[in-house]
């Protein structure tokens, strides 16, 4: 029996190691969500701050943290064991090391392209240091909230609404990014660079999310791998119907299903359904991700256009918003008992009181967290200073911050830059090589005619055209239909009047962005350029924003530089320009 026994406990241990194991791993879901949704001249800076908010946070947590947490069971505080020298339970001490560090990394979204690197250093620290440790006692340490019966199961009020309301102050003191409203107060979208990076940020997430949850069951014995089994249901399904619900709103209100916003509707179907994954049904759970469906989008959008605070990435929506309304949800839809067989949700027959329990939860939380991050953004912002200047947010806090030139070095980008004229960069000249030949006596060539003079009744013309990226291979094929062959393809940036059908991006109209396009110039004589022309338009017409623009020149000359000739004869032959 003694060995049925240890066998179980250690059963468990594993259980809750590999759930530990897993929430680190969001650290990784995190960085790529931030990363994707903001722009390629901040990559490493997000990569950056994701991985120092956990590195900063282990110790911190573990010098004073985890006793503040739980080294009592005071109504207020746990206690003052420094080092956690009182704790030997290093299976919790690492699982919730894990959490303390998911919390703090949500700030770093929010605040995203032009917080300093320092600052952000100094209030992840604080934040693991006190900031969380206080109200998670409160929740999950034998605190006040516990003793009433206040129920978070996995942390959508202790982990994920105390980083989205400490994520909104930021953000709101920090100020928006530089561009992102106009002088009328519209909000302008600023493009994420990589939907690719922010999608695979989503899945990690979303696989790392059954050992959030299911794995704080913390044990596998007894009904621990039956409720671990319900928890692993209860969660997918409520992220599941919560992206579905943001593709059909997305689809309605934007008249096409927005990738952003649908991503961030998978995240806050498992942010609502967190506190409440162990005592719902699976019909509460899909109810929950409904819901959390329609406040993800109207709550991004009200922050971002009616209170004007500038959230790159939605935390405030997903974890703020969502994390606060999953845990009051959670006293309408509790099924299951808690272990006692008391608190069920009011649907069914538990009473007004649980209910009332958990809408006073929520609202001290974010009292607590509102007040003491207003006080270390305003101290940071006085002192240090919060925010990057404008030059570094203009150029990029990659190479500010860090002497990174890119973060995707030998690879090409799309457009870091929106709503903001030019970052001020100055070519570097190329210097020739010490012993360069003289370009004349470079390549052996037979010049055909000394003067090869145009002839009167030939024409040349240069046809530009500035289209949509993916528009270039139907371009390219078309005109290499009608004969011609010779281009010249360079990746550009660029926005016009954008007349036309509106398009949106995470509910925000797009105006005068600068957006990465192509720019194909020919340069034609046998061809007529109004055949040119009429063959562009119909390869590149779609009827929406961005379809084009060409422009036609006319070239006084052609020299090709390796035989010399000029003119028509300088567009002949087989190798391309």
């Amino acid at each position: 029996m003694e060995e049925l026994r240890a066998l179980a406990t250690n059963v468990d241990i594993g259980w809750t190691l590999v759930g530990a194991a897993l929430v680190f791993f969001m650290q990784a879901g995190f960085a790529m969500v931030e990363t994707g949704l903001t722009r390629a001249k901040n990559a490493g800076n997000i990569v950056m701050k994701n991985l120092m908010d956990f590195c900063i946070g282990t110790p911190i947590y573990w010098f004073i943290g985890f006793g503040i947490m739980f080294g009592g069971t005071g109504a207020l505080i746990g206690g003052l064991d420094l080092f956690s020298m009182k704790s030997t339970d290093y299976t919790t001490m690492i699982f919730q090391t894990v959490f303390c560090a998911t919390s703090a990394t949500i700030v770093s979204g929010a605040m995203a392209e032009r917080t300093k690197f320092s600052s952000y250093c100094i209030y992840s620290a604080l934040i693991s240091l006190f900031v969380y440790p206080i109200s998670g006692h409160w929740i999950w340490g034998g605190g006040w909230l516990a003793q009433l019966g206040f129920h978070d199961f996995a942390g959508s009020t202790a982990v994920h609404m105390v980083g989205g309301v400490a994520a909104f102050v930021g953000a709101a003191i920090l100020g928006p990014r530089i561009g992102k409203y106009d002088k009328n107060g519209k909000p302008n979208a600023i493009l994420g660079h990589s939907m690719t990076l922010a999608a695979l940020g989503v899945f990690i997430l979303w696989f790392c999310w059954f050992g959030f949850n299911g794995c704080s069951t913390v044990a596998l014995s007894g009904d621990g791998a039956t409720n671990a089994a319900r928890i692993f249901y209860t969660t997918n399904l409520a992220a599941a119907m919560a992206t579905v619900t943001v593709l059909i709103i997305t689809w309605v209100r934007y008249k096409k299903p927005d990738v952003s916003m649908t991503l961030n509707g998978s995240l806050a179907g498992l942010v609502a359904i967190t506190a409440g994954c162990d005592t719902v049904t699976p019909v509460g759970a899909a109810l929950i991700g409904v819901i959390a469906g329609f406040a993800v989008v109207f709550g991004i959008e009200f922050v971002d256009q009616k209170l004007k605070v500038d959230d790159p990435v939605g935390a405030v929506g997903v974890h703020g918003i969502c994390g606060c309304l999953g845990t009051i949800l959670t006293g309408l839809f509790a099924y299951y008992d808690f272990g006692n067989g008391e608190k069920l949700g009011l649907f069914y027959g538990g009473g007004i009181h649980f209910f009332g329990l958990q809408i006073l939860g929520v609202v001290v939380v974010i009292a607590w967290v509102a007040v003491t991050m207003t006080i270390i953004f305003n101290v940071l912002k006085h002192t240090i200073g919060l925010r990057a200047s404008a030059v570094e947010e203009i150029e990029g806090l990659d190479i500010h911050e860090h002497g990174l030139a890119s973060a995707y070095a030998d690879f090409a980008l799309t457009s870091s830059i929106n709503n903001f004229s030019g970052s001020g960069t100055t070519a570097i000249p190329t210097e020739l090589p010490k012993k360069a030949v003289p370009v004349d006596d470079a390549v052996p060539v037979q010049v055909r005619s000394e003067t090869a003079p145009i002839a009167s009744d030939t024409h040349l013309t240069k046809i530009t055209i500035v289209a949509k990226q993916s528009k270039f291979d139907d371009l390219k094929d078309a005109l290499n239909g009608i004969g011609v062959t010779g281009m010249t393809v360079t990746n550009v940036l660029g926005c016009g009047i954008q007349k036309g059908k509106a398009e949106f991006y995470r509910g925000v109209q797009m105006d005068m962005n600068l957006l990465p396009k192509i720019q194909v110039d020919v340069v034609v004589s046998k061809v007529a350029p109004e055949k040119v022309i009429a063959t562009a338009k119909k390869a590149l017409y779609t009827g929406h924003i961005g379809d084009g623009k060409i422009f036609v020149y006319n070239v006084q000359n052609v020299i090709k530089v390796r035989t010399g000739e000029e003119g028509v004869d300088a567009l002949q032959g087989e190798d391309f320009f």
